[in-house]
């Protein structure tokens, strides 16, 4: 039998306090009993047994044993502690740990009990004292076995896990006998003065079914002090008052207490007692009421964290930490590996050095036999070959004008040197393609290792965020039962912007009262992330905090005169709880063909965006692809990127016309001077960044649109006159009057997108 020893430091204000308590407890349990045997030795032993200096116990033991007022008590204990002295010193000079063999000396530690204590029996027991004090003794060996545990949990358990069935019998037992000793020692009034006083603080941070049983326990001394159960049911009532008021705070859960006291006290009899014994039935409420109003706030919502962490299964919650943390750091892994193919791509591209490889063919065949091949040499030739090659390569062939005057004048076969020299260029103009097609690849495959690199470092950089579990639970639990709603699991962690809340429920569950009830009990606005099926008749409720803004959108649009089908292409794309992205692309020319490009942009970008690829990298690789035909193919595009907590937009214009920002009566000017997409090998986006408010609107229009009005300025008149409530409604009052300016038939295509910023409700 081996219990875990807490480490003790060798002295320290915690350490005093301990034994302090130890020496308190040996003296009262020596009164648990009428004729005060010795029942403090199951403590003695079950300390030195966890590790408490043997001769400070020895001695504190031997104070205890003067509650017997008899010098053959004091002789029983002496002994005992001499001897239980000895053999923990002497195990601990060896450094040995004492095995099954200590209940061998247990048994004979009870030997001085039984030969030296005066004990005269109890006349309700039917057989002699000796084999009375047989039984006690044999009762204090067992107790000194569940001591030792209950004395190791108390010390290294207590409020850091979860009990055992057994742990916690150990405890209660201790408990039992101590209160027992205080009973006897100082009466039931005191007792009952500490207990009523535990009783009330602990309901009060339990605020639960456990303080029932927690109550029962405390009242346990007094039952078998006055040999009714009375106590029992007294203070099971006392508990169920105070935890009833619980969750309106101690001095509502105090009043509870209160009225349940004086209503016990008025039906047993006792305000019908002399003044004196009123006093003595009123005092053990007035000292816990005290006792449980004057302890420091700070100190219960202490005690009540760690009761929390001690009461929930913290280990699901740690392992989602730890394995958050282990995926992270592998994201991150990946995020190297992805940024090394990056440099592999760009540090090995191939050179062009076609021009050199064809100066060097010239010279190798042409000029192998040539008679004047030395004179050409030394008049350093060489460099007007190197002219000739690079005119060719710009012109595609050269001619006898472009020859430079030092080859002119000393190559006798001009004719054959540009003959040779246009075969050549013909030849090596493929492979420069060729060349060039491959630099644009492994370019474009570098891009795209940058940015997937990008996106799994930010993935692991929040991965790698613990999260902080909130304490909210429990109260989240009684607001939904208040409200109809029952949930077996629920489960609330991180904080802030992060709040997520999980919770089992029926499937039938209305989503807006959920989160009406769930973010009134927790203090902040909730939303409706995710609803996920589990089984039947159960569901997982996703909620997350919600944003302070919300969005409504409105789009216009009429193909151009003609067509069938408007060449510009819209999204409305939600990225994530909090982003949003609008986009107007309106791609070259007009009908299926502009459509088909639009469509195109649009989809590159909302499927970036959506991987969360930066934004340099989306429009570079996006202009890239929509240059790749051979055919032209050019489009123009309106983005922007909103976030709904802050109101900040991230907005690019790329070739796109003016657009705006109308907040109340102020008119903001968006523009850009960038050419369209797909028009250069690299786009060099107008960027911008915008700080939207409450109903303030974001407007995009196709060119078709703008070009309707005679200028910017006639345009910038005619929306400053308006004051706008609904997106939709503005949306189609500008096209309608774009169109009426065009006496009805579109020249162009022409969409109008429109955003408006709203409170959320």
């Amino acid at each position: 039998m081996k219990f875990p020893r807490p480490k003790l430091p060798p002295f320290s204000l915690k350490a005093a306090g301990q034994y302090a308590a130890l020496f308190a407890a040996m003296i009262f349990m020596n009164f648990a009993l009428p004729q005060h045997e010795l029942c403090a030795f199951p403590l003695f032993y079950a300390a030195l047994g966890c590790g408490f200096d043997p001769l400070l116990m020895s001695a504190g033991y031997l104070i205890a044993s003067s509650a017997a007022l008899s010098a053959y008590a004091s002789l029983a204990a002496a002994v005992q502690a001499a001897y239980l002295l000895l053999l923990f010193t002497l195990y601990k000079k060896l450094g040995r740990q004492m095995r099954l063999e200590r209940l061998i000396y247990l048994v004979l530690a009870q030997l001085p009990f039984v030969f030296l204590f005066p004990h005269s029996g109890y006349e309700i027991l039917p057989f002699s004292p000796l084999l009375q004090k047989l039984v006690i003794a044999t009762a204090l060996f067992f107790l000194s076995v569940c001591f030792e545990g209950g004395l190791s949990s108390l010390l290294s358990r207590v409020f850091r896990c979860r009990l055992s069935a057994g742990q916690l019998g150990e405890l209660l037992l201790l408990w039992l006998v101590a209160g027992l000793g205080v009973c006897g020692a100082l009466g039931q009034t005191a007792y009952a003065c500490a207990a009523l006083a535990v009783l009330l603080s602990g309901s009060v941070l339990l605020s639960g079914s456990a303080a029932v049983p927690f109550a029962v326990a405390l009242s346990l001394p007094p039952c078998l002090a006055s040999g009714s159960v009375l106590p029992l049911a007294l203070y099971a009532v006392y508990a169920c008052a105070a935890v009833l008021l619980s969750p309106y705070g101690k001095y509502a859960s105090a009043g509870a207490f209160v009225l349940a006291y004086l209503g016990a006290t008025l039906l047993g009899g006792g305000f019908f007692a002399d003044g004196m014994q009123i006093f003595l039935s009123l005092l053990p409420c007035a000292v816990a009421v005290a006792v449980t109003l004057l302890f420091p706030s700070r100190l219960y919502a202490q005690v009540k964290k760690s009761l929390l962490f001690y009461r929930e299964n913290a280990l699901p919650r740690v392992a989602i930490n730890r394995n958050r943390r282990a995926v992270g750091e592998r994201l991150y892994e990946v995020s190297a590996l992805f940024r090394e193919i990056e440099g592999a791509f760009l540090g090995d591209l191939p050179e062009d050095n076609s021009a050199l490889l064809l100066r060097e063919k010239l010279t190798s065949t042409l000029c192998r036999d040539c008679p004047g091949r030395f004179r050409c040499e030394a008049e350093n030739v060489g460099e007007g070959l190197d002219k000739l090659i690079a005119i060719g390569y710009a012109k595609g062939q050269v001619s006898l004008v472009d020859l430079p005057a030092g080859v002119s004048a000393q190559c006798g076969n001009a004719a054959g040197l540009l003959f040779a020299c246009n075969k050549l260029l013909a030849s090596y103009r493929t492979a420069a393609r060729d060349l060039q097609s491959a630099r644009e690849g492994r370019q474009l495959l570098a891009e795209q290792a940058h940015g997937v690199s990008e996106i799994l470092r930010d993935i692991a950089l929040e991965q790698s965020e613990e999260y902080v579990f909130s304490e909210g639970e429990s109260q989240l639990s009684r607001a939904l039962a208040q409200n109809g709603i029952i949930s077996s699991e629920i489960f609330v962690y991180g904080e802030g912007d992060t709040l997520t809340v999980s919770m089992t429920l029926s499937p039938d569950t209305d989503g807006k009262t959920l989160c009406a009830v769930a973010g009134k009990a927790l203090g902040t606005p909730l939303a409706l992330a995710e609803k996920i099926p589990l089984a039947a008749g159960r569901a997982c409720f996703l909620l997350k905090r919600k944003p302070p803004f919300d969005a409504a959108f409105g789009i216009a649009c009429r193909p151009k005169q003609g067509e069938t089908a408007c060449g510009d292409a819209y999204s409305i794309l939600r990225i994530d709880e909090r982003r949003f992205l609008v986009a107007l692309s309106d791609g070259m020319g007009s009908g299926e063909n502009a459509r088909d490009i639009s469509d195109r942009t649009l989809s590159l970008l909302e499927s970036f965006y959506k991987a969360k690829m930066p934004s340099d990298t989306v429009l570079s690789t996006v202009n890239r692809l929509i240059a790749y035909p051979p055919e032209e193919s050019f489009s123009c595009l309106d983005l922007a990127a909103v976030d709904l907590g802050t109101g900040d937009a991230d907005i690019v214009k790329i070739g796109s016309p003016i657009g705006f920002i109308l907040s109340g009566e102020e008119l903001r000017v968006l523009e850009g001077q960038s050419l369209p997409i797909g028009m250069l090998d690299a786009v060099r986006p107008a960027t911008m960044r915008a700080k939207l408010g409450e109903n303030d609107f974001l407007l995009f229009m196709s060119d078709g649109v703008t070009s309707a009005y005679g200028s910017s300025a006639e345009l910038y008149g005619y929306l400053g006159a308006l004051r706008p409530v609904n997106p939709q409604s503005l949306a189609e009052e500008i096209l309608q009057n774009a169109l009426s300016r065009c006496r009805g038939a579109a020249a162009d295509d022409m969409t109008v997108l429109t955003v408006k910023l709203l409170k959320s409700a």
